[in-house]
């Protein structure tokens, strides 16, 4: 705290600290030479299964920038080492350091800085009051004396100061004059100590991954198996911390009883040797530590080769090894985990729910804003370095507000340390302020990008352009915001649960897990070690908990996640040319027009008819079916698909053809929204227009074809389709062609459902009329034909409903069971008589008329509005 070097420190006692470092360090020595090896394996393992690490997403992601790279620099006073107030050019790396200059001149000139700040474990506070309370908390006061408000322990020489508080290390004072420049040096330094504190720990490096699991295994060898709240840094900080927390209760013992004088006097010896002490922890640790990393790195070396050359042989002795574990452990882990830690799973999550979803909102605003105001100012064939300077400058300014939302976790999660000893609420905080940062800066990225190229292509339409980037960016970070938030709450429900069942089973486990060391080959003891195994068995079953109880929560669409997809059908495009829309995206953001028709399996039936089943299912909880009716005669040389996209008409009664023969086709699939969308209704021309066919509009639809995995629908919809081809008696009489098709709005409550008698789960055998056969046979589409070799001419389209205004809200999970005269048949007739053809064609006709008087019941039609 204080700036004096003067401390309670003589020789004996500085002795007695290295000794302590140093016994440390050789009981640590051991964990790190196992664990490394364990590492270095998995590292080799998932090396040659090409195990991909992280979790797919759709915005792009920026290279990380070089550690020289600054992200700010100003000037401002700073309390410096003589206690006295001076200005100081201060410069924030991209390896968020702190480096402190003399002037900015000297910055310029390339002087090195007068001091280099870490910030890690730090507090940034900005107000006299909140920082006197942190130092009295951090104070072990033996005596408990209550005395008047001591002084302030720095006199600030103006009105907006900032604390920096350290553990262990010497606080840091700052000062300005104008809010708003330390509301962005406050911003950029909470950036600094969450980086600091949770960079390190996050890599994947199999070096890295080994040091955590070691400190791990250590921390449980002394009776500590909650999650640490000190477990920050890089590796010689959490040594140091380590070996600090062991340290210091000693010290408390010895040296405070010592202290004399007034408190304000007492608590700056008190602070000034423990700052002492850490610094001749740090600097031995850090001298041991490498030596230990190097012994380290030069026996994986040797082992690469073994490993390389008995991968499998390693990989079946852990999972034999692991079968044997499983019989003790998984017992007495499932009875207490469905005792004491599923009942509470929810209730935990709820917790977490409300304010990371909450930040997670208040970023997509913020970025909905910034992006609005970038599409607005930005001029006509402006420059794009002025557009990039825009965009790196997005949000920085109030970014800051949104991390507020996820600050409340710290005192929501604190009624948890009584049952599970979770008090290391920081961490969760940190983590998903992080994440929130990072999406938002990748959504930025996205959208420099999509412009950049759209630009080139298009620089006549960049209002248009602009506005299609941000909606696409928008969707994008929906879906990545709830895979990002899913992987948080898995994250914070294992490490706020796994400590209570690792404690709970240690006293019957541990102390047996030495006599199944006998079943690892002598040659493997190093890759394969019993503890490891053990801790992966529990993470394991705990984990299995934790996904049903997240998927539950993903079911439900208050909590606005997307469900699992094994699948990601769509990544994140650099050219606007292809306007697929990005799966699951939330539906909060403006619906432009349907962009994915999704993939469909096609059965033949002996007659001639198809029906046609979608597989796919989106994820959502509002069910509304897309029914698809084609009418097509059997005797035509070459079957025709509908169109993908059918142009506007003016509304007419809707005719169909009595002279052909039908084929039934009927497709089902579940779309949702969670907000009512615009009624768009399209119909074909009236007049052959090939052209219109091959020029069909990405941003209308994509068609997936049924070989492909389903893909996720982005607007809610319902499609109601009708082809007929009509066999002429004369070789010369063209073929008609009706189609109709209608976008509605969809409410999320409302839900139509297909009556299974209607459409059967496999192909209708037409040879009998009493009986249904179901050929598990699926067929392929048939190919679509602009031209026959008679000719074709397309009939005028109809519209056989008006657009509908939004739908009222329906009874959750409700349904409304289409049916028709179609129940009464088994199959469709294959005979082309042309009373049996007019009767099956009045009933398609009569199916239609019943789908469209439902839909006038559930959401009535302007004409019978009024």
């Amino acid at each position: 705290m204080g700036a004096s070097s003067s401390s309670l420190l003589d020789e004996s006692k500085i002795s007695y600290i290295r000794g302590r470092t140093e016994a440390e360090l050789k009981n640590f020595s051991p964990h790190y030479r196992r664990q490394s090896c364990v590492a270095f394996f998995c590292h080799l393992k998932d090396e040659v299964e090409q195990h991909r690490a992280g979790q797919a997403q759709l915005l792009k992601q920026k290279e990380p920038p070089q550690a020289s790279e600054v992200l700010y620099k100003d000037s401002m006073l700073y309390f410096d080492d003589n206690r006295k107030w001076r200005e100081r050019f201060v410069v924030v790396r991209a390896d968020y350091s702190l480096e402190l200059h003399d002037s900015q001149e000297s910055y310029t000139k390339g002087t090195p800085a007068r001091h280099k700040l870490l910030p890690t474990g730090g507090a940034v506070l900005t107000s006299e009051e909140k920082y006197t309370a942190a130092v009295d908390k951090a104070f072990p006061d033996l005596n408990g004396s209550k005395e008047e408000p001591s002084v302030p322990v720095v006199a600030v020489p103006g009105p907006l100061p900032v604390y920096l508080r350290l553990p262990y290390r010497r606080d840091s004072y700052f000062c300005f004059q104008q809010e708003e420049k330390r509301a962005r040096f406050v911003s950029i330094l909470n950036d600094c100590v969450r980086h600091q504190n949770q960079d390190y720990l996050k890599s994947m490096a199999c070096e890295v991954q080994g040091f955590l699991k070691a400190i791990h295994f250590y921390r449980q060898e002394k009776g500590h198996y909650e999650s640490w709240d000190m477990l920050m840094g890089h590796d010689c900080e959490v040594l140091a911390n380590l070996v600090m927390e062991e340290l210091l209760p000693s010290l408390q013992t010895e040296l405070l009883p010592k202290l004399k004088g007034k408190k304000p006097e007492r608590k700056r010896l008190w602070f000034a040797t423990v700052e002492t002490t850490y610094e001749l922890v740090h600097e031995q640790l850090r001298e041991g530590l490498e030596s230990l990393k190097n012994e380290c790195r030069d026996a994986t070396k040797l082992q690469e080769a073994i490993i390389r050359s008995d991968m499998d042989q390693i990989i079946n002795s852990q999972t034999f090894l692991e079968t044997k574990l499983q019989v003790l452990v998984s017992e007495p882990a499932m009875k207490y985990s469905s005792e004491s830690v599923a009942p509470y799973l929810t209730s935990i999550l709820e917790e977490l729910m409300g304010p990371v979803s909450a930040g997670f909102q208040a970023v997509r605003l913020l970025l909905e804003d910034e992006l609005t105001r970038v599409c607005k100012d930005f001029p006509q064939g402006g420059d794009t370095e002025e557009l990039q300077s825009a965009l790196q400058q997005a949000g920085r300014d109030r970014v800051e507000d949104c991390y507020q939302h996820v600050n409340v976790l710290k005192e929501q999660l604190q009624e948890l340390r009584n049952r599970f000893k979770f008090s290391n609420s920081t961490r969760v905080v940190h983590c998903t302020q992080n994440q929130m940062q990072q999406l938002m800066e990748n959504a930025v990225y996205t959208f420099e990008l999509l412009l950049q190229a759209a630009l080139k292509d298009k620089p006549d339409k960049q209002g248009s352009v602009m506005e299609k980037a941000k909606l696409r960016v928008l969707k994008q970070f929906d879906y990545d915001s709830s895979t990002v938030r899913k992987k948080i709450f898995q994250d914070a429900l294992l490490d706020i649960t796994l400590p209570a069942i690792r404690r709970n089973l240690a006293p019957g486990c541990k102390t047996e897990l030495q006599k199944f060391e006998q079943f690892i080959f002598a040659d493997y003891t190093n890759f394969v070690q019993v503890e490891n195994i053990y801790e992966n068995i529990l993470l394991n079953l705990l984990n299995n908990e934790v996904n049903k109880v997240v998927k539950e929560a993903a079911s439900l669409k208050k909590n606005n996640l997307f469900a699992d997809s094994t699948d990601l059908q769509c990544v994140s495009q650099s050219s606007l040319a292809d306007s697929r829309t990005p799966p699951l995206s939330a539906p909060s953001s403006p619906p432009q027009v349907l962009a994915f028709k999704p993939a469909v399996q096609k059965i033949s039936s002996p007659s001639g008819g198809t029906v046609s089943e979608d597989t796919h299912q989106t994820h959502e909880t509002s069910v509304i079916p897309t029914v698809k009716i084609t009418v097509s005669s059997p005797e035509s040389a070459e079957p025709t698909s509908p169109l993908n996209v059918a142009e506007s008409q003016p509304d007419v009664p809707p005719t169909l053809p009595n002279n052909s023969s039908p084929i039934l086709e009927v497709a089902e699939t579940d779309v949702s929204s969670t907000k009512p969308e615009t009624i768009v209704c399209a119909e074909d021309s009236s007049s052959p227009q090939p052209e219109t066919r091959s020029e069909v509009k990405e941003d209308d639809v994509t068609s997936v074809s049924s070989d492909q995995a389903p893909v996720p629908l982005a607007d809610a919809c319902e499609t109601l389709t009708v082809e007929a081809d009509e066999e002429s008696k004369d070789a010369s009489a063209p073929q008609s062609e009706i189609k109709e098709e209608c976008v509605h709005t969809v409410q999320p409550d409302a839900r139509l459902t297909i009556n299974a008698e209607v459409l059967p789960d496999g192909c209708v055998d037409g040879t009998d009329a009493n009986e249904h056969s179901v050929d598990n046979k699926v067929c392929e589409a048939a190919p679509s034909s602009d031209e026959n070799s008679n000719g074709t001419q397309d009939s005028p389209a109809v519209d056989a409903s008006p657009a509908l205004d939004s739908v009222p809200d329906g009874p959750e999970g409700g349904a409304v069971a289409l049916t028709s005269e179609l129940e009464n048949h088994s199959g469709i007739a294959d005979t082309d008589s042309p009373e049996d053809t007019a009767d099956s064609v009045y009933a398609i006709r009569d199916l239609i008329m019943e789908v469209i008087e439902v839909e006038d019941i559930i959401r009535p039609c302007d004409e019978n509005q009024h």
